[in-house]
């Protein structure tokens, strides 16, 4: 099983999407080992002990600095063995000796199609604004592996959403959610979690299932 913890800052409704899937048998070969939170008011928290899941809080605000943060965070992946982490509504880029660490084995979603729409300014609503603004008749929502560079990561999987003439920020938010990020998160943790993503360069590869009874 692979040891995952979830990363968290605010209400946790991807959180609660990975819990769900998980739930479900849709998501293989993962033990959910932790969520921890940035917040230590993040209602994230209430899903996971709802749902029987350890919560930790390293809360970012007792911190001086991203580089102590980081450190903070990375002591506790590493103390709790942790063999992938997770982005569900993280606010922070975190400095490299994490991401050094943790390489290809982070997790992140993001609202939109990734190259659009993404990097340093884009998130929550601020996304979903710029979208409409600038007329694109689809969007979605991107799986990729996060790196230093926010946003930048090899993709693991994207869904596109459409744009509809009344959509709103709020309204499309929450469509980009039911119907793209909850969808693709879940499978992409379950992807890396059956050992089925290879990474080359940019470019992930998804290994097909093979049927042991199909074999000679």
């Amino acid at each position: 099983m692979v040891k995952t913890a979830i990363l968290v800052s605010g209400g946790g409704t991807n959180l609660q999407a990975i819990i769900d899937a998980h739930l479900f048998g849709e998501i293989k070969n993962c033990e959910l080992t932790a969520v921890i939170s940035s917040n230590p008011d993040a209602y994230a928290i209430e899903r996971a002990q709802h749902a029987d899941i350890p919560a930790y809080i390293v809360d970012r605000a007792s911190f001086p600095n991203r580089a102590t943060f980081t450190k903070a965070l990375l002591d506790k992946l590493l103390d709790l063995d942790i063999d992938l982490a997770v982005y569900a509504g993280f606010n922070f880029i975190l400095d490299p000796p994490f991401i050094e660490t943790y390489r290809n084995r982070i997790i992140n979603i993001h609202p939109s199609l990734i190259p659009s729409f993404c990097g340093l300014g884009y998130y929550g609503l601020r996304t979903h604004e710029a979208v409409l603004e600038h007329g694109v008749k689809i969007t979605g929502a991107t799986a990729h592996f996060a790196t230093e560079i926010a946003d930048d990561g090899p993709i693991i999987l994207q869904k596109a959403v459409p744009i509809l003439e009344d959509d709103t920020p709020k309204s499309l938010q929450q469509r980009v959610m039911e119907e793209a990020e909850w969808e693709i998160l879940p499978r992409a943790i379950s992807l890396f979690c059956e050992g089925r993503l290879e990474v080359d360069g940019r470019i992930v590869h998804i290994k097909e299932v093979v049927d042991d009874a199909e074999q000679p």
